[in-house]
C-alpha cells in the first residue's frame, strides 16, 4: 500500500475481505440456537399480524359492501317514493278534472233545463 490512494486491486481485496467477514458473522449468528428461536418467534408473530390484517381488511370490505347495498336500497326506495308521489299527483289531477267536468256538465244541464222551461 502506498502513501497515495489505494489502487483498484487493493480496493477489490478490501471489499472481498469485508464481504467474507460479514458472511462469517452472519453464519456465526445463525448457528446460535437462541437466535434461531427468536427468529422463529418473530416470523410466527409476523404471520399472526398478517393474518389479523387480512381479517380486518376482509371485514372492512364486507362493511363497505353492506353500506353500498344500503345506499342502493335507500336510493331505490327514494325512487319508488318519487314514483308514488308522481302517480298520486297524476291521480289527483284526474280526480280534479273529473270534478270540473261533472260541475261543467251540471251547469250545462241546468242551463238546458232553464231554456226548455221557457
Amino acid at each position: 500500500m502506498s502513501f497515495k490512494q489505494p489502487g483498484l486491486l487493493e480496493r477489490q481485496l478490501a471489499a472481498a475481505k469485508a464481504k467474507k467477514a460479514a458472511l462469517e458473522k452472519f453464519q456465526a449468528k445463525t448457528a446460535d440456537p437462541a437466535l434461531a428461536e427468536r427468529l422463529t418467534a418473530r416470523a410466527a408473530r409476523a404471520a399472526e399480524r398478517k393474518a389479523i390484517k387480512q381479517t380486518r381488511e376482509a371485514e372492512k370490505a364486507e362493511q363497505k359492501a353492506r353500506e353500498a347495498e344500503r345506499a342502493r336500497q335507500a336510493e331505490h326506495e327514494a325512487a319508488l317514493a318519487a314514483d308514488r308521489a308522481a302517480a298520486e299527483k297524476v291521480e289527483h289531477g284526474r280526480e280534479r278534472e273529473a270534478e270540473r267536468k261533472a260541475a261543467r256538465d251540471a251547469r250545462y244541464a241546468a242551463r238546458k233545463a232553464r231554456s226548455k222551461r221557457r
